[in-house]
Order: structure tokens, then sequence, then C-alpha cells
């Protein structure tokens, strides 16, 4: 009766030890499409970080192309050239049937770099061309400890090399005429709100209900002004300003009954819409655009 605990005990020992070589030998999974730049390692500084994506958006604004950037601590067990096809086939770099995106993985632990091409930069991104960037550009500087120089280097001379490439031109991007930061407006919307209760209050009973929220309108328009450094957020902020200082009291009237504004305001107003809790990736919501990759490039060591 004893030898059953024991069996017992041995298989679930076994079980355990093929468990952990089950994930000593699985594959690193792949990483979140966050951004055009991605690191894993904390290389990167936030304005290294912002620099990429800022170029990068360029690219892909007036050539079509998307290049992104990985950096990973290990690509182990497997190879850094089956790791980084794996991820170019799951974030879709580049234009749908066109394939014109490229990919920068750099696994830092294992001193490995490597450039995956798509299809449509093949005939001036290629093998030979990929390889001389990583010799030529990235590595020196990587092995000298300065990865953001080696990366930023790499990027640099990939972007010349994918402005020669003949490709077709990107596709107008829908626009109502002024080109908005959202992520500056949203984060001033509690401002907006806020100030314009406060200001409106004071510049009504002085002006009047017409002439105080325009006045209250310009205020608040030209405080985000000197926050957000953006006219178009200025403009917008500052109708906003004036709509809820005009018509606050307004819309006091389908709350609660006895919880009015006192003379048109108080502290419970609504928000009109805006809202400061959603959530944006690093990079505007970049995302890939259905790219195609087939394994070229180049890889390289320091």
């Amino acid at each position: 009766m004893r030898a059953i605990p024991a069996a017992r005990t041995l298989v679930a020992a076994l079980l355990l030890c093929v468990a952990c070589l089950a994930s000593a030998f699985a594959d690193v999974a792949v990483p979140q499409l966050t951004g055009r730049a991605v690191d894993q390692t904390g290389t990167l500084s936030a304005s290294d970080i912002a620099g990429l994506n800022s170029k990068l958006k360029d690219l892909e604004t007036h050539k079509g192309s998307q290049v992104a950037v990985l950096i990973v601590p290990t690509t182990q067990p497997e190879t850094i050239e089956q790791f980084s096809i794996r991820v170019a086939e799951a974030w879709k770099i580049g234009r749908k049937k066109i394939d014109d995106g490229a990919l920068l993985v750099v696994a830092k632990n294992d001193h490995r770099v490597r450039i995956e091409v798509g299809y449509g930069l093949e005939g001036s991104l290629t093998d030979v061309t990929s390889r001389r960037i990583i010799d030529e550009d990235i590595t020196p500087k990587f092995r000298t400890g300065d990865f953001a120089g080696g990366i930023n280097a790499g990027i640099d001379r990939i972007i010349a090399v994918a402005n020669g490439e003949t490709l077709p031109a990107p596709e107008p991007q829908a626009s109502h005429g002024v080109d908005l930061d959202w992520d500056n407006i949203s984060s001033l919307a509690p401002f907006v709100l806020v100030g314009a209760i406060f200001v409106a209050g004071f510049l009504r009973a002085i002006l009047g209900r017409f002439l105080g929220a325009i006045a209250t309108g310009g205020v608040v328009g030209v405080i985000a002004w000197a926050i957000a450094g953006s006219l178009a957020a200025a403009f917008l902020v500052g109708i906003v300003g004036f709509v809820v200082a005009m018509f606050a009291d307004a819309l006091s009237s389908f709350g609660p009954p006895g919880r009015g504004y006192g003379g048109g305001w108080s502290g419970g107003s609504s928000s009109g819409g805006w809202s400061s809790g959603g959530s944006r990736s690093d990079d505007g919501g970049f995302s890939g655009r259905g790219g195609s990759f087939g394994g070229g490039g180049a890889s390289g060591s320091w």
C-alpha cells in the first residue's frame, strides 16, 4: 500500500520536470504593438522613443511605408530570424498588397540584431543593403553601448533607402480642415469643465449671459493654447468653454430635483461628452496595415 503514495510522488515530480522543460523551450510571445518603437528592455528613454516615433510617422505620412522597432531581452530558444518573422507576420507592418514595411529587431541579451524586410521594399532594401546597414551603422555604436545612437543611425538609413523606392503614393487622410492633437485636447478636458464653470460664474455676473459666455470661451481658449501649444486645440476648447458657460444652467434642469446650480452654477456639472479616462498607445494608436513579409533582410551581431 505504501508503494501507491510513492508512485504518485514520482509521477508528480516527472510532470513538474516536463512542465519546467516545456516552459524553458517555449517560444517568446510576440509583444503587443503599442507604437512604432516598442522597447521591452528599458534601454531607450522616453525622448528616444518619441524621436523615433516622430521620424517613422513622418515617413509613413509622406511615403506610405511603415517601419517599426522592437527591442527584446532575448529571442531564445528561437533564432532572431525565426522570432522576427513571427513578429512581422503578427504586426503586419506596411500597406496591404504593397508590403512596404520593415522591422528592426534587437535582442539585447543575445547581442543579435535583424532587419526584416517586406516584399515591397526588397528591391531597394536588399539583403546586402540590410547587412551593410547593420555592419556600418548599427553594431559599431552598439559595441560602445550607444543603443539609441545605433538604432537611430540604422533607422535613418532605412528611411533613406525606403525613400528611394518607387511606391504608390499614400492615400490622403480624412480631414475636417484642421489636424487636431487629440491627446492634448483630452488632457485639457477637466480644465475646460472646471475652469469654464468658475470663470463663467464671474464673467456672466459682470457681462451678462451671452457676452460672459463669449469671454469665458476666449479665456479658456487662450490658456489652452498656452498649455497645449496648438491653435486648433485652443479653438475647439474655446468653443466648448463657450457652450458650457452658455448652457450649463439649462443642463442642470435635467438633474434630480433640488440640486440646481444656485443662480445657475454648481460644482455638479456634466462633462458634456468629454472624458479624460480614455487610454491611447504611446504612438497615437499605431497599427500595421496588412503588409506581408517573406524572410528578406539580414542579421548581425556585436
